[in-house]
């Protein structure tokens, strides 16, 4: 049976290889004329990569990305640590699987041609616009005119899906009140900086630094808090010397790493709470397309990658039926949408906006990381721990 996939990036892919593994055909229709994912970090934490593994494409992402020593947060304006956790070595023992930090560019070429050996094929250039059923079967229009028969329509389309609103109708996203900055610079700008996820929390704002390309590149994120809504696009290019105004006077290498900016990127950030279905009529969704969530939880892209083997599972088990999706959506919507809550929550643990809530928030995680620093790990093993590969249908 074929399967449509609208959307190219992570999920997409991910979903196609996935698919294909269990027997179907799968065309992945992706807008962009090339699958070229604009430059930036990503964090693969290990419930992620015990998704990629059963994708069989760890061993190739690892092979081009860095490992994190420790998950720390810091005080953005001092520098004055928090806690550390470390990881190294603790992801593959406590879970099972390394944390990693790639490049997403390199990540979706690597999913790319894993997608296309499984046997998929990848169509570029053009959009799903709408789908009409035709009987047992679905017809999918592209905005190019081109008419696609299939049994089951895919949306990995991402938080403005085509796919969702013909299916839901039209909603807006819900705008976070915060936008994110991002860039990337040469490891040599901050030798010192530690191979590590920093957390750098400040009132109404927060940084998150790791490296990239085994090491040769450090990501920095920037979020910040702001009323003003800007586009939702992640390739709008923003002023470094706007960036610098917001976190130009933080600890080091903060400055230095904005200051070796040549480009920088800007973008409003939105979710959406969870939806009441995620299918209909031989129509499904996956990723952000359904659970779009703020990165405060570094879970995305995770969230996508498990969503995708579920639903290989599903479907090799039942076949393209309701009672398959009903399954899907049945397995991964209660852990989806707490992660969502866990992410939203997390925004204002990195934004506390003055001394005394910072004292009283940060002042306790601290005393828990020096006294009992097993517990301290544990928070987050409800995410970490979890293993797509171990799930039943």
């Amino acid at each position: 049976m074929k399967i449509v996939i609208a959307g190219g990036g992570i999920g997409g892919l991910c979903a196609a290889i996935a698919l294909s593994k269990v027997g179907f055909e799968i065309e992945v229709v992706e807008r962009a004329s090339a699958l070229l994912e604009v430059g930036a970090g990503l964090q693969l934490s290990p419930n992620a990569t015990k998704g990629l593994a059963a994708l069989g494409v760890l061993e190739a992402v690892a092979a081009i990305s860095s490992v994190p020593e420790t998950l720390e947060m810091r005080i953005g304006r001092t520098g004055q640590k928090v806690f550390s956790i470390p990881i190294a070595k603790e992801a593959s023992t406590r879970y099972g699987s390394p944390y990693l930090h790639t490049h997403r560019a390199d990540l979706i070429e690597i999913l790319a041609r894993a997608a296309i050996h499984a046997g998929a094929q990848i169509r570029l250039g053009a959009r799903v616009s709408a789908y009409v059923h035709d009987g047992p079967s679905l017809r999918v229009g592209l905005d190019t005119g081109a008419i696609l028969p299939c049994d089951l329509l895919l949306g990995a389309d991402g938080v403005r899906s085509t796919v969702r609103r013909q299916m839901l109708g039209e909603e807006a996203p819900r705008f976070t009140g915060a936008v994110a900055w991002r860039m990337l610079a040469p490891a040599d700008v901050a030798p010192d900086l530690p191979h590590s996820a920093i957390v750098w929390a400040g009132p109404g704002k927060h940084a998150v630094t790791y490296r990239v390309r085994r090491g040769a590149l450090i990501n920095f994120v920037g979020v910040v808090e702001t009323k003003e809504w800007r586009s939702e696009s992640w390739d709008q290019t923003g002023d470094p010397v706007e960036l610098a105004k917001e976190f130009g006077d933080w600890a080091g290498p903060i400055p230095d790493i904005i200051a070796s900016a040549s480009q920088s990127f800007v973008w409003a950030l939105f979710d959406r709470d969870p939806l009441p279905t995620w299918s209909a009529d031989r129509v499904t969704l996956l990723g952000d397309a359904c659970h779009p969530m703020p990165p405060f939880q570094a879970q995305g892209a995770a969230m996508a990658i498990e969503d995708s083997i579920v639903l290989a599972k599903c479907l090799q088990a039942e076949g393209v039926s309701d009672s398959a999706l009903q399954r899907y959506e049945k397995l991964r919507k209660p852990r989806t949408s707490k992660v969502l809550a866990s992410a939203r929550a997390n925004m204002g643990v990195f934004h506390r906006s003055n001394a005394v809530t910072q004292a009283a928030t940060y002042g306790p995680m601290k005393l828990a990381d020096r006294l009992f620093p097993s517990f301290v790990r544990s928070r987050q093993d409800w995410i970490y721990g979890y293993d797509v590969r171990n799930v039943t249908v």
